[in-house]
């Protein structure tokens, strides 16, 4: 296991990685206040549902790079760190929730879909690339990027159990899995009622 100041440093680094919302400060910057529009989620799919596909993209790519940053750099031999897997797990559960539960926005944030696959780029990249897949699989069958992403989640620990081997970021996996579907348990309140909005071709 890690040292403990080891573990706090890269928790407090990820978590104030994690509570930078550039859906904030992208909306801010062309007059909109997200917090009051849309769905009213600092995320990238609220972002580009009211700003359109170029900011939309934007923040999702800033916010995949803060799981990366947030996951990679312990990785780094350079750094030297004594547990460069579990300690980038803590780094990337810092900056999750830092992103969901954000200094900067009394404690509140987006569903963290985006930083999370940063984040696994780094530690799983090939159950990464599965569950992309799964989100790009559901996405263009049914335009819903909330379902999209619940599949995302899940996809998470089955494709562990085949392609991870280390204990500890196989617990990682599931904990992930669960916080997105809690994450989005509006989301499914609204699929089941068929009031979730999608994203129709125009």
């Amino acid at each position: 296991m890690p040292n403990l100041i080891e573990i706090i440093g890269v928790a407090l680094v990820g978590y104030l990685i994690g509570s930078v919302s550039f859906a904030v400060i992208i909306a801010r910057r062309m007059g909109v206040d997200i917090l009051r529009e849309g769905s009213c989620n600092p995320g990238a799919t609220n972002v580009k549902r009211v700003l359109g596909k170029r900011a939309g993209n934007l923040c999702f790519a800033l916010d995949f790079l803060k799981g990366l940053v947030a996951a990679g750099w312990p990785l780094l031999p350079f750094v030297g760190a004594s547990e460069p897997v579990h300690l980038g797990i803590v780094g990337l559960i810092a900056a999750i929730l830092g992103h969901s539960f954000s200094l900067f926005l009394g404690f509140k944030g987006g569903k963290g879909v985006a930083t999370t696959m940063g984040g696994l780029l780094a530690l799983a990249p090939i159950v990464l690339g599965l569950g992309i897949v799964a989100w790009v699989v559901f996405f263009y069958t049914t335009r819903y990027v909330s379902l999209a992403s619940l599949a995302f989640g899940i996809s998470l620990p089955v494709c562990g159990l085949f392609f991870v081997h280390d204990t500890w970021l196989m617990v990682f996996l599931v904990a992930l899995a669960v916080l997105i579907v809690v994450r989005h348990r509006s989301n499914i309140q609204r699929l089941l009622k068929g009031t979730e909005n999608r994203f129709v071709k125009k």
